[in-house]
């Protein structure tokens, strides 16, 4: 993992990112405006949605499409790489809800370890 030639910098799933996944499932029936996102994202501010947004095209999972029609529209949509990622997707979410119940646990026993 630490050698130069590893290829772990190109792992799709962004660790820190806690949007990404969740967009990508966003896009799964087709583009969508950057407003359009926000309605089943609640609570991701606008910042978060356009730096996930940009880190996702930059990666080449999401592509950014302007059109000029009477007024200016922008869309969101999948590319084939990006939507390749929507089987290890639905693998990782029947995995967390398998375990649910010991995830649950073992965050609330991390929590009631955290001093405040």
């Amino acid at each position: 993992m630490f050698d130069p030639v590893c290829p772990s910098p190109l792992v799709p799933f962004r660790v820190g990112d806690k949007w990404a996944s969740l967009i990508l499932r966003c896009l799964e029936d087709g583009p969508r405006r950057f407003s359009e996102l926000k309605v089943p994202l609640r609570g991701i501010t606008s910042k978060s949605l356009t730096q996930s947004l940009r880190s996702l095209e930059r990666d080449g999972f999401v592509v950014r499409a302007e059109h000029e029609t009477p007024e200016r529209r922008v869309e969101y949509a999948l590319t084939p790489l990006g939507r390749g990622l929507l089987g290890p997707l639905d693998a990782a979410c029947e995995w967390t809800r398998e375990h649910w119940d010991e995830l649950i646990d073992a965050q609330e026993a991390g929590l009631s370890r955290v001093p405040v």
